[in-house]
């Protein structure tokens, strides 16, 4: 079993709330349970290319937040500047990974706890392998993509948002007798979409792992239109493609390019809506915060193990950590067998060709 007397924690990726209840549980359970010192990395690892780099001792700290309601990361994160390639003010590339690990080193560190998404992994597990670095991951990311894990720290606080959004756009939809389209995040996969669209009872969902087609969508449109005088709520993920239509929309996004779209094929008012990061801020969900505090005190029992590249994971409801070889192979995207498409496709929800 390693000895561990001081961690590192440090925020990589994009934000999301739950991110500071995640350094919360792991400073307490690793400086009250264990006794070890805790150092917040700035910036992720841009921070430790910086000559002294940026640390704080988050023991001291933590005394002055409220990280477990306090949304975003105190540490500050980054998705920028991939340290085996950064490019220079000329244009050429460098590899500063031994920077990394040198001040990793530097700084008295014998573990990191790594709290990001699929591409942070993947970061991490290379840097770490290449400087002999013993860490832990902890999976966060409003897009829940994370292979291993069912959910991620941020993804419920993101449906919350989505849902509230449909909520409230039903009501004035409802007074003009409107299709409200709703873009949402989602690259390459469309958690957000589908558990938001049916928490918050939206008429269509389309996610980038399920092709559309427009025909389709605007039958199904039509028909509930024509039964009842309510308004129509669709869920667009951004990564789903644009319809191929004679309307030209340069620089529009596919949300209000459906929204067009539709509303030239159905002759009723649409509007669309595009949420952006209004779902990574704010202050976390209830189960965000669950998540978050059991990973961090997982994650800290896991080192004092002596373990090494290990993810901690919600399955099945509760706590478990899979090797990051099986977490690499991102980002995990909806199954198409998957409950939650089936209740979809049961409820009425228009969701692709696969109903």
């Amino acid at each position: 079993m390693a000895e561990t007397h001081t961690i590192g924690v440090l925020t990589s990726g994009g934000d999301c709330a739950g991110l500071n209840a995640v350094i919360r549980s792991v400073t307490e359970h690793a400086s009250g349970t264990y006794g070890w010192r805790v150092l917040g990395l700035r910036q992720g690892h841009l921070g430790l290319l910086e000559t002294p780099p940026e640390v704080i001792d988050l023991v001291e700290a933590e005394k002055f937040y409220d990280l477990l309601r306090t949304g975003g990361t105190v540490l500050g994160t980054t998705t920028k500047n991939d340290p085996f390639h950064i490019v220079s003010s000329g244009g050429a590339v460098h590899d500063r990974s031994d920077e990394v690990v040198a001040a990793v080193r530097s700084l008295g560190i014998d573990a990191l706890v790594v709290i990001g998404g699929d591409g942070s992994m993947r970061l991490f597990d290379q840097l770490c392998g290449k400087g002999s670095l013993r860490w832990i991951g902890i999976p966060k990311t409003i897009d829940n993509d994370v292979p291993g894990t069912d959910f991620t720290v941020g993804f419920f606080t993101a449906v919350e948002v989505v849902t509230e959004a449909l909520d409230r756009l039903s009501s004035t939809a409802a007074s003009h007798r409107r299709i409200m389209v709703l873009e949402v995040m989602g690259r390459d996969s469309g958690f957000i979409a589908l558990y938001g669209g049916i928490a918050g009872g939206a008429d269509v969902i389309l996610i980038p792992e399920i092709s559309y087609d427009i025909d389709a969508l605007t039958a199904h449109v039509s028909r509930i239109t024509a039964g009842r005088p309510n308004p129509v709520l669709l869920v667009v993920a951004e990564g789903v493609s644009a319809p191929l239509c004679n309307l030209a929309h340069s620089g529009a996004s596919v949300g209000t390019t459906i929204a067009l779209e539709l509303q030239a094929r159905t002759g009723i008012d649409a509007r669309c809506t595009v949420l952006g990061h209004v779902q990574r801020g704010g202050i976390p969900a209830p189960f965000d915060r669950l998540l978050a505090t059991s990973f961090g005190v997982s994650a800290v029992d896991l080192l004092a193990r002596g373990a090494n590249a290990r993810l901690v994971a919600w399955q099945g409801g509760t706590v478990v950590n899979v090797p990051i070889s099986d977490v690499v192979t991102g980002p995990r995207k909806v199954d198409h067998e998957s409950l939650l498409l089936k209740t979809a496709i049961a409820t009425d929800i228009y969701i692709g060709e696969c109903n």
